[in-house]
């Protein structure tokens, strides 16, 4: 085997988090008009976006924050075929200490976790996998239903791994 044998990871494109969309619908409402995340980093992008309620002047606060990371090839050891991109990705998900969310098109982990004293707000983790890219979206919002979280957290990691093709 030799270093050109191990697959690299992919670049992802440049707009990604454009792509992805509005994520108004995440945040309160006083925020106003579509809003679209800021970017950051090259190999692995990270995706915000948020509202405060100092900044908003309301009783509710959201962010939202998604990374998406294409995994290259590894070497397997001496003998052995390399690792895939894919089941590289496919190792970093299976880490993942996170419920595993049934009947999903692509393999899915969610955790929430309530925040106050009678649950009114939550921070949603959802982890997906497909191929080679792995998406981990950490949605923290209040006042909200955890399901409902869970739902928007998961509908854009689904959103992220579609714009990550």
């Amino acid at each position: 085997m030799t270093p050109d044998d191990v697959v690299a990871a992919r670049v992802l494109p440049g707009d990604v988090c454009a792509r992805i969309g509005d994520v108004a619908g995440l945040l309160p409402k006083a925020s106003g008009g579509a809003v679209t995340m800021a970017q950051a980093g090259s190999s692995t992008v990270v995706c915000e976006a948020g509202s405060s309620r100092a900044k908003v002047k309301a009783y509710t606060s959201a962010s939202v924050k998604v990374s998406i990371t294409p995994y290259a090839g590894q070497d397997a050891g001496a003998g052995n075929p390399p690792f895939t991109p894919a089941q590289m990705a496919k190792k970093v998900y299976s880490r993942s200490p996170m419920k595993v969310l049934p009947d999903r098109p692509y393999p899915t982990k969610v955790a929430r976790t309530a925040v106050g004293l009678v649950g009114e707000s939550w921070i949603v983790h959802a982890v997906v996998q497909h191929e080679d890219v792995v998406v981990v979206v950490d949605y923290t919002a209040s006042p909200v239903d955890a399901d409902v979280a869970q739902k928007a957290a998961v509908a854009l990691a689904d959103r992220a791994i579609w714009e990550s093709k």
